[in-house]
């Protein structure tokens, strides 16, 4: 049988060697590193000689009192139908199909230059008659058009998709008038 161990000798572990090779293991991934620690140190230049580092310093350290000011902010009756309406546009503005926008807001764009180009040629009055013959150039024909769908397109029944019912109960409507919600009082 093997004998039991009776000396253990414990090895005390030297902390200046120790120091030492975590300070080579730095010193190295710092070299092989080095383009991307210069790129880091420049960005934090900048944001040091702008005072943006200052100002997160600033509300790092009050962190608890700048909390305290946004939540009671964001708590306010005014600021929380903000909030929701923020919400609900950028939940809107998330259902715009841009493939199909982008021909629209390009014809857009060419008619306001149109009409910074012809700003100063023209009296600005248009007859009957004018109106008439305008009606024969093809681009107004066009513009006429595209108007008229969009005003079509405009007014098809679209409450099955719609997320915010109106209210019907009149306390409501006076509630959200007056920029009240319908949350619980606390």
């Amino acid at each position: 049988m093997a004998e039991p161990i009776k000396d253990i000798q414990f090895q005390v572990p030297d902390i200046q060697k120790q120091k030492q090779k975590e300070l080579q293991e730095i010193e190295e991934a710092l070299l092989n590193h080095k383009d991307a620690v210069l790129d880091i140190m420049e960005i934090i230049g900048y944001l040091k000689q702008r005072g943006i580092l200052d100002l997160v310093k600033g509300l790092l350290g009050q962190g608890d009192k700048v909390l305290d000011i946004l939540v009671n902010t964001a708590n306010m009756n005014e600021n929380k139908n903000s909030i929701k309406n923020i919400l609900l546009l950028l939940g809107t503005i998330g259902m715009i199909n841009v493939t199909q926008l982008e021909p629209f807001l390009l014809k857009l764009n060419a008619g306001v230059a149109k009409v910074a180009e012809s700003e100063g040629q023209q009296d600005g009055k248009t007859g009957y008659i004018g109106l008439a013959r305008a009606l024969k150039d093809p681009e107004i024909n066009r513009a006429i058009t595209l108007i008229l769908e969009f005003l079509k397109g405009m007014g098809q029944d679209m409450s099955n998709l719609e997320k915010n019912k109106p209210s019907s109960s009149p306390d409501e409507k006076q509630m959200m008038d007056s920029g009240e919600t319908l949350e619980p009082k606390r």
